[in-house]
């Protein structure tokens, strides 16, 4: 409370507070302290006169970003208090008498604020008027008329305001007064002569100046001053004007005229020749900037003025005449230096978040920009912009070239992941003079992409006693994200509703790869469809799904099976009974079999083993029919024995056997039977001929879709892509899709009618199309048409998946 009491004894301590509500800046305080005080006096309270939360200030980072060159000041970011942190002192930190002010930049984030504090240092009365010399000597002629003015140096005082220097005064005494003349930033002392001297009289007179500053209580200051009284020469130079005005351009030449002074002495002689000086208690600078001839009191340019330095020189100037003793007159030059355009624009970044998030709305602050331009006037003015066509904008702030850098519309990582941003800063000076400075945004990623599969649905084809537990195939899919958002885990999401998928299916979350834990049977499922979903590690995740389509490819994996004929304990074997007068082609019997296999795999058939002789029985080895070759004669045994052999034509075949035992009878023991063996083969006579006619129907209407297809595909272009027809499902019929490769050719069968006789040998191109490489898939994968294999069946009492052979 002493300290305090101390303060405000002193000087006025003021606060004001304007508020403003903003992303960028909140609020401006004005504060003021003497000069002086002690380190660590408090200046005042940002955060409560601010209204801030104390407790959030260390969190929010609050601290000091910008002020004067040398940390005068400290915050607390515990309190929020303003503190001097080193000695102040107004006279080395402002010239003149103008209000001394610091500006201080204040931050605090989450969110963003700035806060501006002006700290006024009001002057203290510390220092007291002095003199640049001690002494002052004058020498005035003993003819020099009263009212005579001789200009004595005047007093310095660093403060300002009203402890500057107020008044001079004099001792009394009858020759001498003093006169003040008040130019406007000083105050210049003259003596004045007020009664004549006489040298005989008295030669020398002593008097002490006296100069007072305006404090309370004030200074003083003393300059001891010797006039000599000299005779004769009894004019002094005098000035055309007694204060001259030029302006002069900054940067001017070097020995540019600034202006040329002129005085007059009406003395003769010596006496009236002048010689030009200037004052000797001028600012240092002036010596080097200006140089004064003087013979012909021209000032020039002797070194580089700078606006920005210094926008006034006054310089006094004395004319001398050579008489003896000489006599002299003064005047002042005042100098006003021209802005020129010299200086570019700083750009200065104040806060700045180098990496945005891609979802950031529109408006969001990046960066606080900050510009100042050295120069004055329109040449001070600068405007700022954006170079390049970004997503982003330069929103200007209530404080004068202040800028908030925010997004100005959606952001995409996937399109561009950095930004390099260039601010120009240009000035409305003429030429204008601009500088710019990049800014590099990093846009971070978000998790705004589901994982990619190539294609969707998905086929796979797959031969059927597959190895438990071994790959079948991979899929992959790729996400636009990056890190965990881009990092996918695969899983089965389902089947087509018939299948436990779990118990036959597992897939590896990391790579895709998809095993199969059982075995597949072309015979149990031909096909099947599942999804499979990736899914990414994003918060929250994304993920979609591909439909797997599969299709199990058969494989000659089963044994023909014999249907008749069939003994009653199960095995193939059977007795028919021939008369004896039968004539030559009597059918004996038709042996019947199937495999449930499909296409090479499934197609039987039927040879002659073993057989008692060969020149009695013969066999249609793809009907399975049994028939004589010629008449029994009376030599023929009356029993014989057959051994037929039923084989598939897969790459590896399977067969299985039948024995067949005919008993030649007479024509009366082989009546009964013979009627109902006619009856059958009228029955199976009558089903086979319909069944030719419905086979022969079909082929027919095959063949010709097979022509209309074929010349519209040669009517296509050369590059188009061909359809291809699948037959994914074998519905056990007689007509089944057989497509294959051998080399670099694929091959489409189509099977012919097949007549009793006929023969396929198996791996001939006799009953193939030959397709043409150039038709293929869009996707560049192998269009393969489908064939038919058109084969006879005897028998309708079986229905079954694959091809049946009726014997």
């Amino acid at each position: 409370m002493g300290n305090e009491g101390q303060r405000r004894g002193r000087g006025c301590w003021c606060v004001s507070l304007l508020l403003f509500f903003g992303v960028e800046v909140s609020a401006q305080i004005r504060y003021s302290i003497p000069e002086e005080v002690k380190d660590g006096t408090v200046v005042g309270n940002i955060a409560k006169d601010l209204g801030l939360d104390i407790g959030s200030l260390a969190y929010r980072r609050f601290r000091i970003v910008s002020g004067s060159e040398e940390s005068l000041f400290e915050v607390n970011q515990d309190s929020g208090v303003l503190r001097v942190h080193k000695n102040i002192d107004r006279e080395a930190l402002c010239e003149g008498s103008n209000a001394c002010v610091i500006n201080l930049k204040t931050v605090v984030e989450n969110p963003l604020e700035v806060h501006y504090v002006a700290v006024e240092i009001v002057d203290v009365n510390d220092h007291a008027p002095s003199f640049p010399e001690k002494e002052k000597r004058l020498e005035i002629a003993e003819n020099t008329l009263p009212s005579a003015r001789f200009q004595l140096r005047s007093a310095r005082d660093p403060d300002g305001g009203v402890n500057s220097v107020r008044s001079y005064k004099i001792i009394q005494n009858e020759h001498f007064d003093l006169d003040v003349r008040d130019s406007g930033d000083e105050k210049m002392p003259f003596l004045i002569l007020q009664k004549s001297l006489d040298r005989e009289r008295k030669s020398q007179h002593s008097l002490i100046l006296t100069a007072a500053d305006g404090g309370t209580p004030p200074r003083t200051g003393t300059l001891n001053v010797t006039v000599t009284v000299l005779d004769v020469n009894d004019n002094r130079p005098v000035f055309d004007e007694e204060v001259y005005t030029v302006n002069l351009q900054e940067n001017a030449a070097l020995d540019t005229v600034v202006v040329k002074i002129s005085a007059t002495d009406q003395d003769d002689g010596v006496n009236g020749d002048v010689e030009y000086t200037l004052g000797s208690d001028l600012n240092p600078k002036i010596y080097k900037l200006f140089h004064l001839d003087k013979d012909t009191g021209e000032i020039r340019v002797k070194g580089e003025a700078d606006f920005e330095d210094t926008e006034i020189y006054r310089l006094d100037v004395q004319a001398t005449d050579k008489g003896q003793p000489p006599t002299t007159g003064n005047c002042r030059v005042i100098i006003k230096l021209l802005d020129v355009n010299d200086n570019k624009p700083e750009i200065d970044v104040t806060s700045f978040s180098n990496a945005v998030s891609e979802d950031s709305k529109p408006g969001t602050v990046i960066s606080l920009i900050s510009v100042r331009d050295k120069d004055s006037g329109v040449n001070g003015k600068v405007v700022c912009s954006l170079t390049e066509n970004v997503p982003f904008e330069l929103k200007p702030s209530f404080s004068e070239n202040m800028y908030s850098l925010v997004t100005k519309s959606a952001l995409d990582r996937e399109r561009m992941s950095r930004y390099d941003i260039t601010i120009r800063a240009s000035d409305l000076g003429q030429p204008p003079m601009s500088s710019e400075k990049t800014l590099s945004v990093q846009i971070s990623d978000v998790n705004d992409n589901p994982p990619e599969f190539p294609s969707n649905p998905l086929e796979l084809y797959l031969e059927e006693n597959n190895t438990p537990s071994a790959p079948i195939f991979s899929v992959s899919a790729s996400d636009k994200d990056v890190n965990d958002n881009a990092v996918i885990t695969y899983s089965i999401v389902r089947g087509d509703g018939t299948h436990d998928l779990t118990s036959f299916l597992n897939i590896n979350p990391e790579n895709g790869d998809v095993r199969a834990l059982k075995s597949f049977d072309f015979e149990r499922v031909k096909a099947f469809s599942f999804q499979i979903m990736a899914k990414d590690s994003g918060k929250p995740s994304l993920s979609s799904n591909v439909t797997v389509n599969v299709f199990i490819l058969d494989q000659n994996d089963n044994v023909p099976v014999i249907l008749s004929p069939l003994s009653a304990n199960g095995s193939s074997q059977g007795v028919e009974e021939v008369p004896r007068n039968a004539n030559a082609g009597h059918l004996v019997t038709k042996v019947r079999a199937y495999d449930p296999d499909v296409g090479y795999n499934g197609w039987l058939l039927f040879s002659l083993q073993e057989v008692s002789d060969h020149t009695l029985f013969g066999l249609d080895r793809y009907t399975g029919q049994i028939r004589t070759l010629r008449s029994f004669s009376e030599t023929d045994e009356a029993r014989h024995k057959l051994v037929l052999l039923v084989r598939d034509n897969g790459n590896v075949s399977f067969s299985a056997t039948a024995t067949i035992v005919v008993n030649v009878v007479e024509p009366k023991e082989a009546f009964a039977a013979s009627d109902i063996q006619n009856s059958v083969t009228e029955d199976d006579t009558s089903a086979t001929f319909y069944l030719i006619v419905t086979l022969g129907s079909v082929s027919a209407l095959f063949i010709i879709s097979v022509i209309v297809l074929m010349a519209m595909q040669c009517s296509k272009p050369t590059d188009s892509s061909s359809k291809c027809l699948q037959d994914a499902n074998y519905d056990g019929t007689l007509c089944h899709s057989i497509q294959y490769r051998s080399g670099d050719k694929r091959y489409m069968l189509v099977g012919p009618r097949m007549s009793i006789g006929s023969t396929i040998v198996p791996g001939s191109n006799g009953n193939t199309l030959i397709i043409p490489e150039r038709r293929r898939r869009a996707s560049g994968e192998d269009c393969v048409y489908p064939g038919w294999i058109l084969q006879h069946r005897a028998s309708q009492a079986h229905s079954h998946t694959g091809m049946h052979a009726d014997g």
